[in-house]
């Protein structure tokens, strides 16, 4: 694996369309973090997309970006010869895509979401693992982060009705 697959640069995501959206257009090369930066970068297409569509168009969009993600996803990690490069964060983007859609939007329950979520992504509770570590393709890289949004939205409602 040369270099350049090591760390891809910017050069390296703007050679292909399905390494830009991988990558969650540059999110992905974060120093730091950038499944972070990625699960972030749901929040401004949030407010972008949302308030311009419906809810069933919204579903519908976040349907296309899930199969649009597998193709990136599964192309960009055949570049990269390693199937869930952490940089590609396409994934979190579109399942926290999901979580935003569904919590009341609010500052308190979008940052509980955000914390969930990461919590769920990062620690890979079952069957989180066993898909990450099994279905080595573009829809196992963003079945596991949709996996983890359930997760979010369960405990959140959960949480709900405690409150309610």
């Amino acid at each position: 694996m040369s270099d350049l697959l090591l760390r891809p640069t910017w050069r390296f995501i703007l050679s292909r369309p399905a390494y830009f959206i991988a990558f969650g257009f540059g999110a992905g090369l974060a120093p730091i973090a950038p499944g972070t930066v990625g699960t972030l970068l749901a929040f401004p297409l949030y407010w972008l997309f949302f308030p311009q569509v419906g809810a069933l168009e919204f579903l519908l969009l976040i349907l296309v970006l899930f199969i649009l993600g597998v193709w990136a996803c599964d192309t960009a990690g055949r570049a990269l010869g390693v199937s869930d490069y952490g940089g590609m964060v396409w994934d979190e983007t579109v399942a926290f895509l999901l979580v935003l859609f569904l919590v009341p939007a609010t500052l308190y329950w979008q940052a509980a979401a955000f914390l969930l979520f990461r919590l769920f992504d990062i620690l890979k509770p079952p069957p989180i693992r066993h898909y990450d570590q099994t279905l080595k393709s573009g829809f196992g890289v963003m079945l596991d982060d949709l996996i983890a949004a359930f997760y979010t939205l369960i405990v959140l409602a959960i949480a709900k009705t405690l409150l309610d």
